[in-house]
């Protein structure tokens, strides 16, 4: 009954903190002169990420690398068909010429990587993320520093005096700490009693991972897309799901590789494929829709597809 009470606990902290954070973020862009794309790409990405990256810093030393991986291939597709599905119901998101041009490919790019480092011999052993691929995804997540780093630099808006006066600095930051501390301890707190809950059922270690954490870890991205969405901040909502699902493969999944070389798994390429399909879909929708827009039938795709992927999930059990 306690895991249960801490799970509806958590919603509600993940609620809350992704409130604060949208607020935070967005104030903090206005304050700063840049975009909220940039913000959402960096700043609320990261910290919406954190929960992925303590979760599989923790499995890869201790050894569990089925979690390690399928954390990760889990959490993009939720990113991507769940929280965008769900966002785009709420509000229309526009994106940016940016994130059509190079962040959703980027992203597409990084669920291959998986795919292709997984299954295909190179540095390591056959069917294993090597150390040294490891360091090709870090490598990686350098270079997108760089990009979002000149791209912060070519995206300085004029915000008028009235937005600026709305926010201090400080008062922003504190905003968006005090927002992402909340929603680690919100997710935590769901992730925990949740992997509880599927271990007494019976449930594998893969399909926890794919599913359970991986949704787990993702609620502070649903939370705060789905807030910023409906506040009508379509640059932080899109930004912040497509810099969580490059920061996932580049920087959790390679820092996680070279902490301790992770084993492919039987169900690897069918989820590194559904993770890819969700960034082409995303992909294709703004790029062929009007005005770059992921529109609510958009959504509704992206939710069926989902839909199907985790009926087949459950299908294998």
């Amino acid at each position: 009954m306690i895991n249960y009470l801490l799970i509806v606990v958590g919603f509600a902290l993940l609620t809350g903190g992704a409130n604060v954070l949208v607020n935070g973020a967005s104030g903090l862009a206005a304050k700063m002169k840049i975009s909220n794309l940039v913000i959402g790409l960096t700043v609320v990405a990261l910290g919406t990420s954190a929960p992925e990256l303590l979760v599989n810093v923790v499995a890869a030393i201790n050894g569990n690398s089925q979690i390690a991986i399928t954390n990760v291939l889990g959490s993009n597709s939720v990113n991507t068909l769940l929280i965008l599905g769900v966002s785009a119901l709420f509000y229309p998101l526009v994106a940016q010429k940016s994130t059509l041009r190079i962040e959703i490919p980027l992203s597409f790019f990084a669920a291959l990587a998986v795919l292709i480092l997984g299954t295909v011999q190179f540095a390591g052993k056959a069917n294993e993320i090597s150390r040294l691929d490891g360091v090709f995804l870090l490598l990686c997540f350098v270079g997108f520093l760089v990009y979002t780093i000149r791209l912060s630099r070519k995206s300085e808006l004029v915000v008028s005096e009235e937005d600026i006066k709305t926010t201090t600095l400080g008062k922003a930051i504190f905003l968006v700490i005090g927002g992402l501390a909340v929603l680690a301890i919100g997710a935590e707190m769901v992730v925990r009693s949740s992997v509880k809950l599927a271990l007494a059922w019976g449930v594998s270690e893969s399909v926890i991972g794919v599913t359970i954490v991986a949704l787990g870890t993702s609620l502070p991205e649903l939370a705060t897309s789905v807030v910023a969405a409906i506040k009508k901040n379509p640059d932080i909502a899109i930004g912040n799901i497509i810099g969580s699902n490059i920061l996932n493969v580049f920087f959790v999944l390679g820092l996680s590789a070279v902490i301790r070389p992770l084993p492919a798994y039987p169900n690897l390429v069918a989820d590194a494929s559904v993770a890819a399909l969700g960034s082409l879909l995303v992909l294709l929708f703004v790029g062929f829709g009007k005005k770059r827009t992921l529109n609510r039938w958009h959504g509704m795709v992206l939710l069926l597809v989902y839909a199907v992927y985790l009926a087949w999930i459950i299908s294998t059990l």
